[in-house]
């Protein structure tokens, strides 16, 4: 049987750092509001020069360079982003250009958002299993600065920018057990960026992201501990049997409420939150390539991701790293 595994991991995060400090300053909000609330501490901004473009690019390099390929071996790249370079062409293909590797698939995935990542490394995973590529590029980026209103104290202390990025190989060992997706439309204004390429846009507001975050976040508890029930079962696993989480970076007491209810210690859950805030579909990636550069993630051990955002779309992947 074919597997695909995780042979490389990468990522890249903007120099520029946005304090809680910092933000007082912009709206009426302060810092124990901020980590009480959402775990916050700090986040990265993107320089004016870069995009999701430039980012995805840096954190695809860092990737294969882990996992010593180079950008020929690569049959298959997707992006996940909610803030793409343009509608079209897609920022995977303007990448694609760039590491000089014309011929292969490339295409955005911008549908999910946050659950993104997870979306996409699904799509990369069925691709190899199939047979129908041997190597595949899954980044998640984005400059989510970009589509926050600054005047809302609700969301603007909540996003940061950045980019993670994974390879993944055909293996003859397991590698991405399975992967879980979900969606429901009925949910859709909790959470969204209500720009309309359709129709004109009416007012200026639109291009800002709206959040109901209460509602979102008795959502997302529900949810996602439904989500690892399936997974589990799915795989015949127990919850003793995972070793590691690897969230979406949305927010500490949801992070805190998955932990227990896989009965992990947080020490066991890969956490970026408190120094990059909520890097949407970059988010699990990010999470993931710090986990394993600090040692922290090892070869074998079982990891669980879960992502959750706009649609309402939500997915989970099992990996045996």
């Amino acid at each position: 049987m074919v597997y695909s595994k995780i042979i490389g991991t990468g990522s890249y995060l903007p120099e520029k750092i946005l304090t809680n400090a910092d933000i007082e300053k912009i709206v009426e909000t302060s810092n124990e509001w901020i980590i009480e609330r959402t775990g916050i501490h700090r986040r990265h901004i993107a320089a004016e020069h870069e995009t999701s473009l430039t980012m995805a690019e840096k954190a695809a390099r860092e990737a294969m360079a882990d996992a010593g390929i180079v950008p020929a071996d690569i049959g298959m790249i997707i992006i996940a982003t909610t803030t793409p370079e343009k509608m079209f062409p897609s920022t995977a293909c303007h990448l694609q250009e760039r590491l000089g590797i014309a011929g292969c698939p490339a295409f955005d995935l911008n549908s999910a958002a946050c659950a993104g990542f997870v979306y996409a490394l699904s799509i990369a995973d069925q691709y190899i299993k199939s047979g129908a590529i041997k190597t595949a590029l899954v980044i998640g980026s984005e400059v989510m600065s970009r589509v926050v209103d600054w005047t809302d104290r609700t969301t603007c202390v909540l996003f940061g920018d950045g980019a993670g990025a994974v390879v993944i190989g055909a293996s003859d060992e397991p590698g991405i057990l399975s992967t879980h997706l979900h969606a429901d439309g009925t949910h859709k204004d909790v959470l969204s960026l209500p720009v309309s390429i359709g129709k004109p846009m009416e007012v200026e507001e639109e291009l800002f992201i709206k959040m109901t975050g209460n509602q979102l976040f008795k959502l997302a508890v529900n949810i996602l501990g439904n989500l690892f029930d399936e997974t589990l079962k799915a795989n015949g696993l127990q919850r003793s049997d995972i070793d590691w989480l690897v969230p979406h970076q949305a927010n500490i007491r949801i992070i805190q409420a998955m932990a227990k209810k896989l009965d992990l210690p947080m020490e066991r859950v890969a956490l970026t939150l408190e120094d990059q805030g909520n890097t949407s579909s970059a988010s699990i990636p990010l999470a993931l390539d710090k986990a394993i550069r600090d040692g922290k993630i090892k070869r074998g051990e079982m990891l669980l991701l879960e992502g959750f955002g706009g649609g309402l779309a939500w997915g989970s992947a099992l990996i045996k790293y």
